[in-house]
């Protein structure tokens, strides 16, 4: 009698590694816990900040890493660019409540390869994250079709937001002053003179269209507490 035989699905790969850097206890914890339901994924470390997050990437060789924009003491889209500069072959996914429109093209231009809002995360996140895993973007579809808009043709993106003229660094000295930071606070988290600040901060006047240093302070506090 011929024996037939089989060919069984490999079901002992190890599961994706991940690691959760992003500065609010609560939501690293939500995250991770969404995480651990998943089937082939696993948490591997959590950080709050750019250098415990560099050096989690070290030690434990995630396979992707999610990034929040804002963290501890710096900035995601530095954290990014580092983790880039070390390994080109990093996954990056970045977890944020600021405005998509805002970080998301910002984000992929420094190499994440995705964006999910966390006021729309849920089911979105699992979806975003094995679709970096697999070597692909993830956008929101609504964000995939203003880039595209913006890009072919030359066309101009209608309502676009005076804050997305500025730059990384000019955002990254927007958020600290809205966070209350002097302007020589800023000058020692970024290294750089009160000088330089001081010119970063005349930028932002004229690109935001405000008159006075008082004017930048109040809108950058108003827009730290509407996007988180």
């Amino acid at each position: 009698m011929q024996m037939t035989s089989s060919v069984l699905k490999d079901e002992s790969a190890p599961p994706a590694r991940v690691l959760i850097v992003d500065d609010h206890p609560v939501m690293r914890d939500g995250i991770a816990t969404q995480i651990s339901h998943e089937p082939g994924l696993t948490v591997r470390g959590e950080a709050d900040d750019v250098e415990p997050a560099l050096f989690l990437a070290r030690e434990r060789s995630p396979d992707l890493i999610i990034v929040d924009i804002s963290l501890k003491t710096g900035s995601g889209i530095d954290l990014i660019k580092r983790l880039r500069e070390r390994n080109p072959t990093t996954r990056i996914l970045v977890s944020s409540m600021y405005d998509e429109s805002l970080y998301a093209e910002r984000s992929l231009q420094v190499g994440a390869m995705g964006y999910v809002n966390k006021q729309n995360a849920g089911e979105t996140l699992i979806t975003a994250i094995r679709r970096v895993l697999d070597g692909k973007t993830y956008l929101s579809p609504e964000m995939t079709a203003r880039i595209l808009k913006s890009r072919i043709g030359g066309m101009t993106v209608i309502g676009k937001s005076p804050l997305e003229s500025l730059s990384n660094r000019e955002m990254e000295v927007l958020t600290l002053i809205g966070h209350g930071n002097t302007t020589g606070n800023i000058a020692e988290k970024l290294f750089l003179s009160v000088h330089t600040i001081d010119t970063y901060r005349e930028k932002l006047k004229t690109k935001l269209n405000l008159s006075t240093g008082a004017e930048l302070n109040r809108f950058a506090a108003q827009w730290v507490l509407e996007n988180g």
